[in-house]
């Protein structure tokens, strides 16, 4: 029986699901707004369609399925490994497009064997595209986040520069105004001439007494806003992001990491070549990225499909390692997404850290391009 108002290829996409052994769930509609508030990013933050219950608790439209299917999975106690497949509407502000449509897709959780996973994950994004446009070239982009997390850190920039760094990974334009930045630092303004003379000379026992005295004066409280002890963090925090600079060889490095764009068959070489030449040690970030390269090629996977960026990532913020997209030759068009998101189980409320690997596909996007 054909599956109302879905596309007409809704009955193949099942089929494939169920060949690769997943258990198709389903979420509810309406979820609890604070996980993608918090976990997904501002990317997607600004695009979810908000609302309310009776008692004021925070809701939204189905944005995405991840977070639901693994919130599911907490809930109901279940054991791992586990292949998750999903159908069904998402509800978000899109630049192109309705903000109603559908996605699938499969989330593989729990299996500790991760180049394997990853590729399946990859293997499995690009069969089922190719079960559904038969005779079109796909070209699949590939990330890491874990190696470009490696090389800021090896790069030995203060925790808070590498935190920001890492955040902005993917989005080029906020990354490059960062980059800026750290080059040509902008030294911290508007301070009261108290609290500059305190950060000053790091007293910060004196100035948590200053600020604590100011909002006592002023009528803040310390229950509805930041305590005089996080704001004298952050303060810190920020007078030292702002005094950092990058020096010019470790800008250049980091540049010359950032515009690495090869085949994914000479991606290893190549990022082994830049770290031996960087003199940056990149550990078991490399290690696992030649070891789901291995993976891929023990697939089956034709790598000559596969074009690796140093830069690319997708905005999504609980990614932590593999992103990769998928779309036609030609066009600019995504029609699969995906990555890995070993934190966001536990993050969500898992008592255990669960190794986690999915993607989407766009079906009104794969719908445009059979009919073209």
């Amino acid at each position: 029986m054909p599956l109302i108002n879905l596309p007409a290829f809704s009955e193949d996409l099942l089929a494939e699901f169920a060949a690769r052994r997943t258990e198709r769930v389903d979420t509810p509609v309406i979820q609890p707004a604070e996980p993608f508030l918090d976990i997904a990013g501002e990317d997607l933050r600004r695009r979810i369609f908000m609302t309310e219950s009776e008692t004021g608790a925070s809701l939204c439209l189905r944005p995405e399925f991840t977070i639901p299917v693994c919130l599911r999975h907490i809930e109901s106690a279940m054991g791992t490994p586990k292949r998750y497949a999903y159908l069904g509407e998402v509800f978000r502000q899109r630049r192109e497009g309705g903000n109603e449509f559908y996605q699938a897709g499969i989330e593989d959780l729990g299996d500790i064997n991760i180049p394997s996973a990853d590729a399946r994950a990859i293997g499995d994004a690009a069969g089922v595209l190719s079960r559904l446009l038969p005779g079109k070239k796909l070209a699949v982009t590939l990330g890491d986040q874990a190696v470009f997390e490696a090389v800021v850190q090896a790069l030995g920039l203060p925790l808070g520069w590498q935190k920001r760094l890492i955040h902005a990974f993917g989005d080029t334009t906020h990354l490059e105004a960062l980059l800026a930045s750290l080059v040509s630092p902008q030294f911290v303004t508007g301070l009261s001439d108290d609290i500059a003379r305190l950060l000053g000379a790091d007293d910060e026992e004196a100035l948590v007494a200053h600020i604590d005295a100011t909002m006592q004066a002023t009528g803040y409280s310390t229950n509805a806003s930041r305590s005089p002890q996080d704001i004298a963090r952050r303060l810190k925090e920020k007078l030292i992001l702002s005094e950092t600079r990058l020096d010019d060889a470790a800008f250049l490095v980091l540049k010359e990491f950032l515009s690495l764009n090869v085949p994914l068959i000479n991606a290893s070489a190549a990022l082994s070549g830049f770290a031996d030449a960087a003199g940056l040690k990149l550990g078991n970030a490399l290690s696992r990225f030649d070891g789901r390269v291995a993976a891929l090629a023990n697939a089956g996977v034709d790598l000559a499909l596969i074009d690796y960026r140093a830069a690319f990532g997708r905005p999504l913020d609980y990614y932590t390692g593999l992103v990769f997209e998928i779309g036609v030759e030609g066009s600019d068009a995504v029609l699969a997404g995906g990555g890995r998101f070993d934190k966001l189980m536990t993050l969500l409320g898992a008592k255990e850290r669960i190794p986690a690997v999915g993607f989407s596909l766009w079906l009104d996007r794969i719908e445009m391009e059979r009919a073209a």
